[in-house]
């Protein structure tokens, strides 16, 4: 195998394949990992600094016991210097799984007879997200499966949609979107609706095993699919984001792709990945496939140590694939976005399903299938300030302002106050009154933590006016 250097995207390689699996498999075996060389990397790191590959597999290459603790030990304080105490959340709502595609690891494949295909209705929308909003969620992804009738337009009429429903206090100040990919005019389409992020995975960067998995439709395409968010930077969605779906083929493989992406993104267009998530292949229905690149629990925890360094900007997001206590302990190295009260079953939300899974109506099995509540208590036990925040898109602070915010380290200051007001509005809104308490108490915790460094007079006075029964009011 040749290795060869690291090579950036420029801009006139847009929208061509970026992935060479030569290089990736270069650096891993090329790379040394000496203790000195792991340091020098987590310090870049920490000051806010992108990695390389070649960094990037320093740290990956890294396996000792020793090594290992301290590249954890360097993403929860990168974590905590960066975005601080706070924890997105949001909620997912499936659309419609009508599919053309027949990928092998999902539920909604075309070869799957036994899948109940549904879109839902307009009215179906509507009663799903006021049960979503009567539960307090304020941001949600909107998932579409790949078909004819999931349209750029169609797409872009649920977005409005939902933005347009309002129940009481309750309204989505977020939609962002997991669809299949488009052509630049349908990006612009799906733009003109006012989406938040637009979220895509490549599920594998390794175009023989994306090939193995991917047997018929559209998605068979590598190219097409890798360039996706080529073509919705061309239309003006400067929000985007990526993953991959860690079982198909190598981790160490997959974490190297990610950052090979981020390069491009940075490269050609001055922007890097808004999100990165790493989801794990779980259950679906008659699933049959070979688990042996499934990442253990220690590989899983060393892997979202190891992104939280090489992309020190970007959000992470942990999805209810994994069950509650895996969720908790990875949380502290890197995640920022989770979702909760989390229901894959389309009509679920507003018919109360999913006590007991069907996967014949399910993508995958979720792992965490707790309340939103009950999310949110569990994070203010562990000290963490739950957040509804959407104040950087609404303010325009995406694309190239939020890289200028985000990559030194400026946004922590807005995250933490926007999620307080976030927060004291859920407290008002929407929480038993045992959750009540402890959120109050970790606000006023949090303002005591704040008033040693900056002024927070206005703060306080949001929180009155929040008490008062004003609501979105942020910084």
């Amino acid at each position: 195998m040749i290795f060869k250097p690291e090579k950036y995207s420029i801009p006139d390689k847009r929208m061509q394949n970026f992935i060479d699996p030569d290089e990736i498999w270069g650096y891993l075996n090329n790379t040394k990992p000496d203790p000195v060389r792991v340091k020098d990397v987590i310090a870049k790191s920490l000051d806010k600094n992108r990695l390389t590959l070649q960094e990037t597999a320093v740290l990956i290459n890294a396996n000792t016991p020793e090594l290992v603790e301290e590249i954890k030990q360097g993403a929860k304080t990168l974590k905590r210097k960066i975005y601080g105490k706070r924890i997105v959340l949001f909620a997912p709502l499936y659309i419609g799984n009508k599919c053309s595609n027949n990928c092998q690891y999902c539920g909604f494949r075309t070869s799957n007879k036994d899948a109940v295909r549904k879109t839902l209705t307009d009215e179906e929308i509507i009663r799903e997200i006021e049960a979503l909003e009567d539960n307090g969620q304020k941001r949600l992804i909107l998932v579409y499966g790949e078909h004819p009738e999931y349209s750029a337009e169609y797409i872009a009429h649920t977005v409005n949609l939902a933005y347009s429903v309002k129940k009481g206090n309750g309204e989505i100040r977020r939609v962002n979107i997991n669809a299949a990919p488009f052509d630049i005019q349908g990006f612009r389409t799906v733009k003109s609706a006012g989406i938040g992020t637009y979220q895509i995975f490549q599920e594998t960067y390794h175009p023989d095993i994306y090939k193995k998995y991917h047997l018929s439709g559209k998605k068979t395409d590598f190219v097409w699919r890798l360039t996706s968010l080529d073509r919705a930077q061309e239309a003006g969605i400067d929000d985007v984001g990526i993953g991959a779906l860690f079982g198909l083929y190598d981790w160490r493989y997959e974490v190297l792709g990610l950052i090979r992406h981020t390069n491009h993104l940075e490269a050609c267009y001055d922007i890097g990945p808004h999100t990165i998530s790493f989801p794990r292949l779980k259950n679906a229905a008659n699933l049959n496939i070979d688990i042996k690149y499934m990442p253990s629990h220690e590989e899983f925890i060393r892997m979202i140590a190891i992104l939280r360094l090489a992309v020190p900007y970007t959000g992470m997001i942990l999805t209810a694939r994994e069950d509650a206590n895996v969720r908790k302990e990875v949380m502290q190295f890197g995640v920022s976005q989770i979702d909760g009260g989390t229901k894959l079953e389309l009509g679920s939300y507003s018919e109360n399903l999913n006590e007991e899974q069907d996967l014949n109506r399910e993508q995958f099995h979720i792992g965490d299938s707790r309340s939103l509540n009950e999310i949110i208590e569990e994070l203010l036990d562990n000290d963490y300030i739950p957040s509804f925040c959407t104040a950087c898109y609404r303010l325009g602070r995406t694309g190239e302002h939020f890289m200028e915010f985000s990559v030194p380290g400026f946004i922590k200051r807005y995250c933490t106050l926007n999620a307080i007001l976030t927060l004291s509005e859920y407290l008002m809104d929407y929480a038993p009154e045992k959750t009540k308490i402890k959120g109050w108490n970790v606000i006023e915790k949090n303002l005591q933590e704040l008033e040693k460094s900056q002024n927070i007079a206005e703060l306080k006075k949001r929180i009155e006016r929040i008490k008062s029964g004003e609501r979105d009011l942020y910084f």
